[in-house]
This record gives structure tokens, C-alpha cells and sequence, in this order.
């Protein structure tokens, strides 16, 4: 299939190649003959094969790319009479990734951060059916927002206060670019509106004082939670806010420790099919049957195994001793909901934009 894109989709269906080389998902390679001859060509199919194009947010790739896809690749040959189904790849930031969609890069399925940049995708009339109808309202994974440290917690961080304290440096993405970076945002100043990190319940200038201190020691914004991790790893700063999955994906050998604040937010990450272009390309049912197989208990406990919390709850309860528990663990619901927080915090001369000034001398909390 030949896909037609703006620039911008060219750019992000080219992170195919370079995410993951070799084979692409759903090929075959041709098997050398029996005499050292020229290679035999793999056998085809009985029915055409089909290309399902997904738009991802950077934390995830791995149990896409390593476990889910190739599940679900043989899920559909078994339930489609030995169709081969490929599916190309690309991974940005969540809010990148949403603009990429909507200026033109023909996902067939988006998988992003948060409900907010799904959104977009809607509002650009992309997204035609109710992406949050179904019993997790669209939602495929959770984590948390927890801060990584050095071995040995030698910064002694416990809780979001530490990260405002002199001499510590630390790492958080750009929040015009990066859905997690939207979610550390929130974990901060949700816990200190709720009365926790040394504020007072309900004092808005407080929480924004607390948000504007931790963002004074931000030295580096990477435009996705991915770039802070590997930025983290390679030794930049003493702690990293970041979703919880991100540090327990790492190997034995590389991983971080981690703390878990007393109080901080549940990140719930969506998925949807983007039916103008899945439609165009003639593979909606195959992107729905994509949607749905990401609830399925084997797509979850392959989340599970790649640090993100499953939304089943069978799943969750057969793999919770994987996960912190958390003192206080609330939602974007408990602080108003999404469209409320675009227009608090997030839009111009929001909360964040208060802050942001606020880190950098030029500005007030109220």
C-alpha cells in the first residue's frame, strides 16, 4: 500500500525503519534453498496481506514492537483463514504524534499519552465514533508518575518536596511536546492541591510555588519521556520524573531505583481507531480488531511484563506484586477533569506557565 503524506507524516512514518530494522512486522524472509542456490520466495498467503499503520507515544514501544504486535499478527492469521497482516511503526512524543495524525501521517490506530491529545485527533474529525464507548473508555494501560534517583538515593529524595531543594538537579520533558510531561505536571500539583509535599489543601498558590521550585532545578526538556530516560541513563541529573513502566522496563543490570511519592496521579493511556484513515485504506475492521485484542488478558499481562498496569481487572489482581502501592493515588477526574486542566493549567498563562515564569524569576504564583 502507498501511503500519501504532508511532510510531517513522512517524517513520522520514518521512524518505522529506524525503530525497528530487519523484517518488517508480518513479512517472511525467503527461506535459502537446499543447495546453496538463489533464496526461494516465502510462500503467499491465501488472501491478500493487509498493512495496518499504528501512531504511538514513546513509552510503550517495546511491548508493541516485542510482544503485542507479533501476538496479535497471529491472532488475526488464525482467525483470518492464514491472512499475513503487517503493522508499520512510529513513536514521538504523545502530543507530537497527535499533531503528526492530524497534519496528515495515516495512522490507522493512534496510541498516545493522554485523552487530550486523542482529542485532537477528533476534533480534526478524524476520529468519527465514540473512542470511549466499552467497558475501560478507551483506555488500554495505567501507570504512575514516580521520580527516579541514583543508586543509593544519595539526594535523599522522598517525596516531591526534595526535587525543589538546592542542589538538585532534575529531568522532565516539555510539556508543548509531551504527554508525559503533561502527566508529571499533574502528579506535582495534584498532590499539593490535595494537601500533600509540604502544602496546604486547596492552596493554589502553594501548589504553584512547589511546581515553580522543581522546575527551577529542570536544567534539560526533552521532547519526550523516552529522551529524558536515555538521558537519565547516559548520567544527566539526579532524578527523573517519569512514569513508573519506564523504570521497570530497564534490565536488572541498568535499572534505576525509584520513589513513590505519598501522593501522585493515575496515568491512564488511550487507544483509538482513527476511522478517516483506516476506512480510506480499507482496514477498519482490522484496526477495531487491534483495539479490542489490546484488552484482551494476553495483551494485558504483555503490558504488565513491560512495567505498564493493565485496565483489566482480572489482570491487574493476577499482577499487582509487580507494582508500588501508592498512599494517595487520584485521577485527572479528582482534579477537574481534562478540559478543565487544558484551560487551568495548561493553556497560556496557565498554572504551568505561571510556575514555568515563577522558576525563572519573572513572575508571581497568583
Amino acid at each position: 500500500m502507498t501511503l500519501s503524506l504532508p511532510t510531517v507524516g513522512r517524517l513520522a512514518l520514518l521512524l518505522v525503519g529506524l525503530t525497528f530494522g530487519g523484517c518488517k512486522s508480518g513479512e517472511s524472509a525467503a527461506k535459502p534453498s537446499a543447495d546453496g542456490g538463489p533464496a526461494a520466495p516465502a510462500p503467499a498467503a491465501g488472501k491478500p496481506p493487509i498493512t495496518l499503520t499504528l501512531g504511538g507515544y514513546t513509552t510503550p514501544r517495546e511491548a508493541y514492537g516485542m510482544s503485542i504486535i507479533p501476538a496479535f499478527r497471529e491472532h488475526w492469521k488464525k482467525e483470518h483463514d492464514g491472512q499475513a497482516l503487517e503493522v508499520r511503526e512510529s513513536y514521538l512524543a504523545s502530543g507530537a504524534q497527535a499533531r503528526a495524525i492530524v497534519g496528515g501521517f495515516e495512522a490507522d490506530v493512534a496510541a498516545l499519552s493522554l485523552e487530550a491529545d486523542i482529542d485532537k485527533v477528533q476534533k480534526a474529525k478524524l476520529i468519527t465514533g465514540d473512542w470511549k464507548a466499552g467497558e475501560h473508555a478507551g483506555m488500554v494501560t495505567r501507570s504512575v508518575v514516580v521520580i527516579g534517583v541514583r543508586k543509593g538515593n544519595p539526594k535523599g529524595i522522598k517525596d516531591w518536596a526534595d526535587l525543589a531543594k538546592p542542589g538538585v538537579s532534575v529531568l522532565t520533558p516539555n510539556v508543548r511536546t509531551s504527554g508525559g510531561a503533561m502527566w508529571n505536571v499533574l502528579g506535582i500539583y495534584g498532590a499539593a492541591l490535595r494537601g500533600h509535599a509540604g502544602v496546604k489543601q486547596g492552596d493554589v498558590e502553594g501548589a504553584t510555588k512547589l511546581l515553580a521550585g522543581i522546575l527551577a532545578n529542570v536544567k534539560i526538556m526533552d521532547s519526550g519521556a523516552r529522551d529524558s530516560m536515555l538521558n537519565f541513563e547516559r548520567g544527566v541529573g539526579d532524578a527523573i520524573i517519569t512514569y513508573e513502566n519506564e523504570i521497570l522496563v530497564a534490565t536488572p543490570e541498568t535499572r534505576h531505583e525509584y520513589v513513590t511519592p505519598e501522593s501522585t496521579v493515575l496515568i491512564e493511556n488511550p487507544v483509538a481507531v482513527v476511522d478517516g484513515y483506516s476506512k480510506k485504506h480499507g482496514v477498519d475492521e482490522a484496526a477495531k480488531a487491534f483495539v479490542t485484542f489490546l484488552t484482551s488478558p494476553e495483551a494485558q499481562r504483555a503490558f504488565a511484563d513491560h512495567g505498564l498496569r493493565p485496565v483489566v481487572a482480572s489482570v491487574a489482581e493476577e499482577t499487582k506484586a509487580k507494582f508500588a502501592p501508592v498512599a494517595d493515588l487520584f485521577t485527572v477526574k479528582d482534579l477537574g477533569g481534562w478540559p478543565e486542566l487544558q484551560k487551568t493549567v495548561f493553556a497560556a498563562d496557565g498554572i504551568y506557565d505561571k510556575a514555568l515564569a515563577l522558576s525563572r524569576g519573572k513572575g508571581k504564583a497568583k
